[in-house]
């Protein structure tokens, strides 16, 4: 039986989710799709991150991180939501805490509200549908910040 040892590494790098003290970087994902959800969680499980939580509407969104901010170091956040919208979501997280990092996740078309989100504190934006690699660029550009 062959062991991982007899299998040249390929992919030798640190995945971008880990700290460099080795634990693992929290996310929120505030989101209404369940899709979006779960492709998310995929991509930064991948990647070593740990999704803490996620929510379903911003209001959801704002609470959940103000209860578990010292678990989280990245929020993705969907611009367009029933109820409270990711824009005003990310308005009073930045209001609770402007040093959160906020990555905003926008259909096409949506330009007016990403470059709002900006304005307000947004660090970086993803466009629907995700495409890994563009969504691995994006986290990273964030957390060297």
């Amino acid at each position: 039986m062959k062991a991982n040892s007899d299998f040249p590494a390929i992919n030798n790098r640190q995945p971008i989710g880990i700290k460099a003290d080795g634990t693992p970087y929290g996310v929120l994902i505030v989101d209404d799709s369940m899709f979006v959800k779960k492709q998310l969680t995929q991509i930064l499980n991948s990647e070593g991150f740990e999704v803490v939580e996620t929510a379903s509407h911003g209001a959801d969104g704002v609470e959940k991180y103000k209860a578990l901010k010292d678990k989280i170091d990245l929020v993705t956040m969907d611009i367009t939501m029933p109820g409270m919208d990711g824009v005003t979501a990310l308005e009073r997280i930045i209001a609770f805490d402007p040093e959160a990092k906020v990555i905003m996740v926008s259909a096409l078309g949506k330009q007016d509200l990403v470059k709002k989100s900006f304005v307000i504190g947004a660090k970086n934006y993803i466009v629907k549908p995700l495409n890994r690699q563009k969504v691995i660029e994006r986290l990273q550009s964030v957390l060297v910040q």
